[in-house]
């Protein structure tokens, strides 16, 4: 785990989603007799795959287990623990791409109302202002510091995944939220957002803050703060279809990443031809 932090900069969570499947295969390792890694084969895999199909084990949790196999592996080969990798040569399980599902505008503006001038209400308005104005994953919200706002520019400096900076512009309408709670909030702190007893507020908190938020103004679906990072990328490539700048602004590292919202633009399309086009399929 050492090697995950240090030499990767990968997040808390991916750091534990590893340990997970390594203790997995290490569990599994054992029930086969395998006391050492220089023993495990690629049958063995195969069967521990084998075995998370018959606990009906989703194709993308087997392909993230394998991946992490795979790493753990490649780590032992480079510090000639291992001679090679036997689990270079297995094919994970192909998955059915699934569009992540958005909001539209008019949904993320009852959100962005503010219901009282009260601490929590202006650090809940401007966290939901951020997330949509600069397309964050929660992880990248929790970990920002006030000195990460540029006021005077209009930036915001985001650590990303592996450790990565990138500085995302910073809406209008976000720096005021911003500035409205950290005036309320009054003390200078080094977190940006903060829970109710001045501690950096947490990724569990945000989640059920917006689910909360998004139930109370009517909104009937289970909402979640990466739906805000849809919302704000899908409506970003339907204004500019620039799918290069929408990469950068999400701070993906491929942009076959980002492509699935070149589906998202292309379902907005049809809509709106079923809708107004005079040769569109009218269902009665």
């Amino acid at each position: 785990m050492l090697y995950l932090r240090v030499e990767r900069h990968y997040a808390l969570n991916t750091q534990q989603a590893y340990q997970r499947d390594l203790q997995q295969l290490l569990s599994f390792a054992n029930q086969q007799g395998v006391d050492s890694w220089i023993k495990l084969t690629s049958e063995h895999l195969n069967l521990l795959v084998m075995k998370m199909r018959h606990a009906n084990s989703s194709g993308r949790t087997i392909r993230r287990h394998l991946s992490s196999i795979r790493g753990f592996l490649t780590y032992l080969v480079n510090q000639g623990c291992l001679s090679s990798n036997c689990a270079l040569g297995l094919q994970p399980p192909k998955i059915d791409q699934n569009l992540p599902k958005t909001l539209d505008y008019g949904q993320l503006t009852l959100m962005l109302n503010p219901r009282s001038g009260s601490l929590s209400e202006l650090r809940d308005v401007a966290i939901v202002e951020v997330i949509y104005s600069c397309g964050l994953r929660v992880s990248e919200l929790v970990g920002l510091n006030v000195n990460d706002v540029d006021s005077e520019q209009g930036f915001l400096s985001v650590m990303g995944k592996g450790g990565k900076m990138r500085h995302t512009p910073l809406g209008e309408s976000a720096q005021k939220a911003i500035n409205h709670y950290l005036q309320k909030l009054g003390n200078s702190q080094k977190a940006l957002f903060l829970n109710n007893r001045q501690l950096r507020i947490s990724v569990r908190a945000v989640q059920e803050m917006v689910k909360k938020r998004a139930l109370e103004v009517g909104i009937k679906i289970n909402v979640h703060p990466h739906m805000l990072r849809h919302a704000a990328a899908t409506h970003f490539l339907q204004s500019s279809h620039d799918l290069r700048s929408v990469q950068e602004f999400l701070g993906h590292e491929s942009i076959k990443s980002t492509q699935v919202y070149t589906h998202l633009d292309f379902l907005e399309l049809s809509k709106v031809y079923d809708q107004c086009h005079p040769r569109a399929k009218k269902t009665s």
